[in-house]
C-alpha cells in the first residue's frame, strides 16, 4: 500500500506531503500508454450505426495516416482523435486535445481539438446546420492541415474493407509520445506550454 499524506486539506500539506506525490505521480504517469491503449480498445464497444465501429475508425484514421509518410505525432494523433467520445461525444475534439498536448507541437493538438468542426463540413447540412464553420477559422496557419487530416484520414476511414493495421502497430508509437517528459519544450515547443 502507498504511503498518505498528512493531510486534510490542501493548504495544510507539508513539503514532505507534496515531494511524496509528486513521486507518486510521476510514477503513475509512466502507465500513461496502458490506459490510453486500453481507453482506444473501449471503443470497440457503444456507438452503432456505422459500417466500422470507433475503435477500427480509429485504427483506420491511423493506418491512413501512417501510410500517407505522416510523423508519429501526427499519427498518435490521428488514432487517439475520437479517445473522448464515450465520455464526451459533443466535446470529444477538446478531450483528446487535452490528452495529446502536454506531448505534442501544438500543431497537432490544435488539429485534434479543430477536427470536430473541420468534420461537420461533411454532414452538417444533412442537419440543416451550416457545413461551412470551419470557414472561421480560415486564416489559421494550421487550417489546411486539419483540412487535409479530415479529408484524406478522418472522414475516409468508415470502411470495412480497408486493410488496417491493427493496434499492435501503434502500441510503441503511444508508448513512445506519451511517456514524454510532460509540457517539454523539445517536443511541444514554446507555443505548446
Amino acid at each position: 500500500m502507498s504511503p498518505i499524506v498528512s493531510f486534510r486539506q490542501m493548504k495544510d500539506g507539508t513539503r514532505a506531503d507534496y515531494q511524496m506525490l509528486a513521486a507518486l505521480e510521476a510514477e503513475y504517469a509512466q502507465a500513461l500508454p496502458e490506459r490510453i491503449l486500453a481507453s482506444l480498445s473501449k471503443l470497440d464497444e457503444g456507438l452503432e450505426g456505422y459500417p466500422v465501429t470507433r475503435y477500427v475508425h480509429s485504427l483506420q484514421t491511423a493506418t491512413r495516416a501512417l501510410r500517407d509518410g505522416a510523423d508519429d505525432e501526427m499519427v498518435v494523433a490521428a488514432l487517439v482523435h475520437d479517445i473522448g467520445d464515450d465520455l464526451s461525444p459533443y466535446n470529444h475534439a477538446a478531450i483528446a486535445a487535452a490528452i495529446v498536448r502536454p506531448y505534442v507541437r501544438a500543431e497537432v493538438t490544435w488539429i485534434v481539438e479543430q477536427h470536430a468542426l473541420f468534420q461537420s463540413y461533411y454532414y452538417a447540412h444533412h442537419h440543416d446546420r451550416d457545413r461551412n464553420g470551419r470557414e472561421r477559422l480560415r486564416d489559421h496557419r494550421w487550417f489546411d492541415a486539419c483540412a487535409d487530416f479530415c479529408e484524406r484520414w478522418d472522414q475516409a476511414s468508415f470502411d470495412p474493407d480497408y486493410p488496417t493495421e491493427p493496434l499492435a502497430r501503434f502500441e510503441p508509437l503511444v508508448r513512445a509520445i506519451f511517456t514524454r517528459p510532460a509540457h517539454d519544450q523539445v517536443f511541444v515547443g514554446a507555443e505548446g506550454v
